[in-house]
């Protein structure tokens, strides 16, 4: 296998020409992480694969969680033992970054994925179908800067497949929306188009949707274990434990992620507007402009619930999205407040004890 099959190209190099300013005496290599296994990672490089870890420099410069490498992500290698393994020393620069908040109540960013050009929203034709979630997985797709596209599994076990394909229409106009089944072989020819050479997708969705069977039938080879979900309320087990990067043989490049049990949403870079896009139509022909939509008069999106042109269940969960995502910005302006303090505080400190350093050698 070759860099170039993993995606490397002009705009990489030209990216890693950029990056090597002043290092060119080094012997440095490109990669591309292709599985994220906490401290340490496995790297595709020049040479091969093989395994990688941060440089301590690179550690202790990174601030927080969102600026660790990431699978998908191409970085700096220096090889170690004739390429046993390799120490890296930097990231390029990131064309797209699908993450979200890490479960809990810690405020940091987690990494799903880097560098995708297609992400594939999946959720199962089955009883775990839910347009509510698809909603925030749309929010979460385009702050990406990924393309997003709605992977409806499981179609064989669904006797009302074109109801839900029409329900998951209205909550994501202008989306690319495929029903397919690996059973049965249905709907890859749609799919060629997103995975063909040189293009990266990745796929999230909850748990038993079908992500690492999605991964196995377009691969046509058994590369992740799959299991049965359970048959009262149609949920998975976590299956896929870590992030993982494939080659496909129609040259694409897949990426398989863990089924999530929970999506809390990071930073919002106008993903809220495109997902709820109908809502932001309507807004603009409001009465007033900081119309919240809850009871002002002249309210056009609350004119379209009365009519039945918009469901209601629709804007109250953009409403509650919206005020999770202000108190989401809230915590985090408060948190880099309070980093900015311990930071320059530290700093006061650490002059201090240099001064009265200095006083002791006298």
């Amino acid at each position: 296998m070759t860099i170039e099959q993993y995606g490397w190209n002009k705009n990489w190099q030209s990216k890693w020409n950029e990056r090597l300013i002043g290092n060119e005496g080094k012997e440095y290599v490109p990669g591309r992480i292709v599985g994220d296994f906490g401290s340490k990672y496995r790297v595709m490089a020049e040479n091969g694969e093989t395994w990688g870890e941060l440089a301590g420099k690179l550690r202790h410069s990174l601030t927080g969680s969102g600026e660790y490498p990431a699978v998908g992500d191409w970085v700096v290698l220096a090889m170690q033992d004739g390429g046993e393994h390799a120490v890296i020393h930097g990231v390029l620069p990131r064309h797209s970054v699908i993450s979200r908040k890490v479960a809990g109540n810690t405020l940091e960013e987690q990494i799903v994925a880097s560098n995708v050009d297609t992400l594939f929203l999946v959720s199962a034709l089955n009883d775990d179908f839910n347009v509510r979630r698809m909603e925030r997985y749309l929010i979460m797709a385009w702050n990406s800067g990924a393309n997003p596209v709605i992977l409806l599994t499981k179609s064989d076990l669904c006797p009302d497949a074109e109801r839900k394909i029409a329900e998951m229409e209205r909550v994501a106009p202008g989306v690319a929306i495929h029903a397919v089944s690996a059973l049965q072989g249905d709907g890859r020819d749609e799919l060629l188009p997103y995975i063909s050479e040189g293009q990266t997708v990745a796929l999230t969705g909850s748990s038993g949707c079908g992500k690492s069977t999605m991964v196995n039938w377009l691969s046509g080879r058994n590369l992740q274990l799959t299991q049965d979900v359970r048959e009262d309320d149609s949920r998975g087990r976590h299956t896929t434990t870590h992030r993982e990067l494939f080659v496909l043989p129609d040259g694409g490049i897949i990426v398989d992620t863990p089924g999530m049990r929970e999506l809390q949403l990071w930073e919002d870079e106008g993903g809220l507007d495109l997902a709820f896009g109908d809502i932001t139509r309507l807004a603009a022909e409001c009465r007033f402009g900081d119309c919240r939509h809850e009871h002002e008069e002249g309210c056009a999106v609350l004119e379209a619930v009365a009519s039945g042109e918009l469901e209601e269940k629709r804007l109250l969960n953009y409403r509650k999205t919206q005020r999770e995502l202000k108190y989401q910005s809230s915590k985090e302006v408060k948190q880099k407040r309070k980093t900015a303090a311990a930071t320059k505080a530290g700093s006061s400190r650490t002059r201090n004890s240099s001064w009265r350093y200095e006083l002791d050698e006298y």
